[in-house]
């Protein structure tokens, strides 16, 4: 209520703009790299498992990707890097993106098992389950899910309003209503050889297709 003979003001202050498209998309990326940020100070401070002095094995690539690239553990040469693709995987993919009219600057990536421990079983699952925070942060349009453990895992996770998806090669699955899924063979294990090599290209295949039609916005 205004007092007695004061003037009416503008609802709104003098000069203020609605934020652009861009401004907003600009805002909502710095937020996920806040957000991607301290999960990584929180990944490297985690006493969970038993890495002794190594360093944890990080997810890397664009903080809002529309392609989520998960598999379940590191092979050497990630662990000595600490980057979760790094190495013959990563270097095969980039290869298929090219081929396939991928992007890779669409694609984030990353592992279950982040603590570079000699057996698997000794990771945590709290450690494993930092995957759902880079879920909730990248918010990707669709993870590709590489192999029958990772899958697993995936199946195990409380994703909000996630389904169970199954072991189907090369097949789009609805992991939640606005992102989708695909399961491919695990690519570490497809390299050296032939048969498993065709499999994983085959069913890798069907991410080209779904990037070529997926609307540009």
């Amino acid at each position: 209520m205004r007092a007695k003979g004061q003037q009416p003001g503008p609802s709104k202050p003098v000069g203020e703009v609605p934020a652009t498209d861009d401004e907003i998309r600009e805002k909502y990326l710095e937020r996920a790299i806040r957000e991607l940020n301290q999960l990584t100070r929180d990944i490297q401070s985690c006493e969970h498992c038993p890495r002794g002095n190594l360093m944890p094995v990080l997810g890397s690539g664009h903080p809002q990707a529309d392609i989520l690239l998960l598999k379940h553990i590191p092979m050497p040469s990630e662990i000595e890097e600490g980057v979760a693709f790094y190495g013959r995987a990563g270097s095969a993919l980039m290869k298929s993106f090219k081929r396939l009219g991928v992007d890779p600057l669409a694609v984030y990536w990353t592992v279950f098992v982040k603590c570079p421990v000699g057996d698997t079983d000794l990771s945590a699952p709290e450690c494993r389950a930092r995957v759902l925070e880079e879920l909730a942060i990248v918010q990707p349009r669709i993870v590709v899910v590489m192999g029958e453990d990772a899958l697993e895992e995936l199946n195990g996770l409380p994703v909000p309003l996630g389904r169970e998806l199954a072991a189907s090669p090369g097949e789009l699955q609805r992991l939640t209503p606005s992102c989708e899924a695909l399961y491919v063979p695990d690519i570490d294990a497809s390299l050296d050889d032939e048969v498993a090599k065709r499999e994983f290209w085959g069913a890798f295949r069907t991410l080209g297709d779904w990037y070529a039609d997926f609307p540009p916005y």
